[in-house]
């Protein structure tokens, strides 16, 4: 049991072992570094080394050949010599003196070497004489081309052979071969057989030496890179874990600087600009709270007059029927600017509010498809205004999820009243969609529609499109800003998706339950059509229970009841002020 449970180790140790290469190689520049310069430097040394490896060794044949050449050639001329002095007169001394030849013949070489004395194929002179030899075994070493080229020819041929050895080795061998005049028989060939098997030994051991300067050599280059990228790589490395210290927030870290060299400079020059951050982000961080206490006081300020002045505007707007025309109309603009100032200062505390971080979240258990209905029906009056058409496309079961009702609703009904200011008359579509993990709403108009940049930049807080456009619903331009930090707050998403004459989207995704990391949303942003869903034929309004305009709910028990309701258009059009406030 034991044995198996290493072996099961073992075995997911080799197969991690790849996967944790390769994330060595990808999060370490000194481990890239040191193993391109091994890579480069083996494949120097693998071709240098064979350059020399084939060098040496072209250089040892050659050299034993022509040694085994200039040998064979002195030692046949010594031998014919002898042939032509000798006084055999018969077959059988003739036969005595070829058996000497051979013997001393093998033992006179600059090494071992075997001898040869074969009689020409098809010869007849040599009667009785047969061949002599040292190494009877060794005889099918000289081929027939060999034998050949020594009959016909003349002077001195080898060829290269290998020579088996007992041990069923092979050895590297030459075979050299000429004709001699032997007395009363005539032409006979004499072959050498040499060994070359020390020169095959003196390769192997400059190989080895060789390999073994090579392996040290590429050791040292190595330990060489390894020590150098050292120097480099661990004052980067020390540099990105400040710059990581930095951006956490921790401003007094500071790179350690020594010497005087290109690092020292460089850290110098990066402690340098960090005291830079740090007094700049110091004193943008002092404005910031000077600016928020500013905003936040303003609001709180103002909030007494402006009680004192909504009371005397509700005394002057009662009593607005007993004015004359002009004066009813100045009530009339007073209260309307109240109301807008109201909101403006709603607003601003509700941002102070987020920037100070005194914001909590009072989350429930609560259906978005009932906070869409509560939405769209306070919005009939707009549609009607604005003779947009409102279709809302809800899933069949109740969608729940853990949400603060009083939160999102502010989110969704600044997205649809941005939606029918935009729309031109044209439809307004609103999805509710669901998964295990999310729920989400999609709010698309096709009006005038937003550009990349300007998607950009609706976030952002007192930003519009067009600041030439005028307002039609008022607001403050932090309606989007507001809503924006609503959906953080709740650890989601909320994202645009604009073309210029297209119309945008807006899609708010929510976790269903805290805790939950978004990895995804249930509806697309991207739209996939510019065909509205549907679109009245004609101009008509019909009221139901909801007492609303504009307004087509379709799927499932909890959709508004069927509404079929456009307002009479009332002359604005593509010129609309941009509404990205949060809605009255």
């Amino acid at each position: 049991m034991r044995l198996r449970l290493t072996w099961r180790r073992v075995s997911r140790w080799c197969l991690a072992l790849p996967r944790r290469v390769v994330e060595s190689w990808r999060a370490s520049l000194q481990v890239r570094v040191v193993t391109t310069a091994l890579v480069v430097g083996l494949l120097a040394i693998l071709a240098l080394g064979a350059y020399l490896s084939q060098s040496v060794r072209d250089g040892l044949f050659d050299r034993r050949v022509d040694q085994v050449l200039l040998e064979s050639q002195r030692s046949t001329q010594e031998t014919q010599s002898t042939f032509t002095s000798a006084s055999a007169k018969d077959s059988t001394e003739v036969q005595q003196l070829l058996n000497d030849t051979v013997l001393r013949l093998q033992t006179g070489g600059s090494g071992n070497r075997d001898v040869f004395l074969l009689k020409p194929a098809g010869s007849t002179t040599a009667g009785s004489v047969t061949d002599a030899m040292s190494a009877a075994n060794y005889l099918p070493l000289i081929s027939d081309d060999l034998r050949s080229e020594v009959e016909n020819g003349t002077g001195q041929y080898w060829q290269s052979v290998g020579v088996p050895q007992a041990d069923g080795s092979v050895e590297p061998g030459v075979v050299v071969g000429s004709t001699v005049q032997v007395p009363i028989v005539g032409t006979f060939e004499l072959y050498y057989l040499y060994s070359l098997q020390d020169d095959e030994d003196t390769l192997r051991f400059i190989q080895s030496i060789l390999l073994l300067g090579g392996v040290v050599l590429l050791g040292l280059v190595g330990v060489s890179i390894f020590l150098v990228t050292r120097q480099v790589v661990a004052p980067v490395r020390n540099a990105a874990r400040v710059a990581g210290r930095l951006a956490d927030g921790h401003l007094d870290e500071r790179l350690a600087v020594r010497g005087t060299d290109e690092m020292a400079t460089l850290g110098r020059a990066f402690n340098g600009m960090a005291e830079s951050l740090q007094v700049q982000i110091a004193r943008w961080e002092e404005l910031s709270t000077l600016q928020r206490r500013f905003v936040s006081d303003v609001s709180h300020e103002l909030r007494t007059p402006l009680t004192t002045i909504r009371m005397a505007g509700d005394v002057l707007h009662a009593s607005s029927e007993d004015f004359s025309p002009g004066a009813r109309r100045s009530a009339e603009l007073l209260r309307t600017q109240v109301d807008r100032f109201e909101e403006l200062l709603a607003d601003l505390l509700e941002i102070s509010r987020f920037d100070a971080g005194a914001v909590g979240l009072e989350a429930e258990r609560a259906n978005l498809s009932k906070v869409v209905d509560d939405v769209v029906e306070n919005v009939l009056t707009l549609a009607e205004r604005k003779d947009v058409w409102v279709s809302v496309q809800l899933p069949a079961a109740p969608v729940v999820a853990d949400l603060d009702p009083r939160r999102v609703e502010r989110v969704v009904r600044n997205l649809v009243v941005n939606a029918i200011e935009h729309a031109e008359g044209r439809p307004v579509e609103i999805t509710v969609g669901e998964d295990d993990d999310a729920v989400a709403v999609v709010v698309r108009d096709f009006g005038v529609g937003l550009t990349e940049l300007e998607c950009e930049h609706v976030f952002d807080r007192f930003w519009r499109a067009d600041p030439a456009r005028a307002r039609t619903t008022g607001g403050t331009g932090l309606g989007l800003a507001i809503a924006l930090e609503d959906a953080h707050l709740h650890g989601g998403w909320l994202e645009v998706w604009g073309r210029p004459s297209r119309g945008a989207a807006f899609r708010l995704t929510l976790p269903r339950r805290a805790g939950i990391q978004l990895t995804g949303s249930p509806l697309p942003l991207v739209p996939t059509s510019d065909v509205p869903r549907s679109w009245p034929a004609q101009a008509r309004i019909e009221l139901g229970p909801l007492q609303g305009a504009g307004v087509d709910a379709t799927s499932g028990p909890s959709a508004l009841p069927d509404l079929t309701a456009v307002a009479h258009h009332d002359g604005l059009g593509p010129d609309d002020a941009r509404h990205d406030e949060e809605a009255p």
